[in-house]
């Protein structure tokens, strides 16, 4: 099925299916993030590089959140587009 025949409930489909794929990969980096940032703090920190770190961590955190409301409106999204069981049948 090409971009031109695709309805609209495949586009949401297929978007959505997109930012799991993101949120995946977010929710590692952040976990690797983390890893890194405990390990070297202290140093971070004598470097006063630990504000970039932070900052970095509290960005990410929030656009991990940001993809979650996405996604979860998408979803309500693709209930109100997917046809009843009556109607998928005609």
């Amino acid at each position: 099925m090409s971009s031109d025949t695709k309805s609209p409930l495949d586009h949401v489909n297929d978007t959505l299916l997109q930012l799991k794929e993101m949120r995946h990969y977010a929710k590692g980096n952040v976990e690797r993030l983390t890893a890194q940032w405990l390990l070297f703090d202290g140093e971070l920190a004598k470097l006063k590089e630990a504000g970039n770190i932070e900052d970095l961590m509290t960005r990410q955190a929030e656009f991990y959140d940001a993809l979650e409301r996405v996604i979860a409106e998408l979803e309500e999204v693709v209930v109100k587009l997917t046809p009843a069981p009556e109607e998928q049948g005609s």
